[in-house]
């Protein structure tokens, strides 16, 4: 694991509790491409269920993560791009289940007119840090 310094709320920039400001550290980077709600075999989890989906996605984002050698307490940047804002808190709490609030990443949240295909509600890519 890398050496991560969070900084959750620099000077004269208001707190957040959903993320950190900015995340820093050294290490090799890894950069996962956006994760969709998609099984092993290539099949949508949860069609219609933003819940579902997003613990499909973070369950994938993990998967990749391991791929490289990382965990999520690695993950210095998650962008989220979601259909529908409304989607935000199902994407949060498939977070909380993976990342504690006391190591959370940098974040950005988008929303989108579509994704790739109709039924998939949110997308979500990660950057990380993993040590030498």
């Amino acid at each position: 694991m890398s050496e991560l310094t969070r900084i959750p709320a620099p000077d004269g920039v208001a707190p957040s509790a959903q993320y950190s400001h900015v995340v820093l550290g050294t290490g090799r980077f890894v950069a996962v491409s956006g994760q969709l709600a998609l099984d092993e075999d290539g099949k949508l989890v949860g069609e219609g269920d933003p819940a579902a989906q997003a613990r499909q996605v973070f369950e994938n984002l993990r998967r990749c993560l391991a791929a490289a050698g990382a965990t999520f307490d690695d993950v210095v940047k998650l962008t989220f791009f979601v259909t529908d804002v409304a989607h935000m808190p199902a994407i949060r709490a498939a977070r909380v289940a993976h990342i504690p609030d006391d190591r959370l990443p940098a974040s950005s949240a988008v929303q989108v007119a579509s994704l790739v295909r109709p039924e998939f509600l949110m997308e979500v890519e990660a950057f990380a840090v993993v040590g030498e």
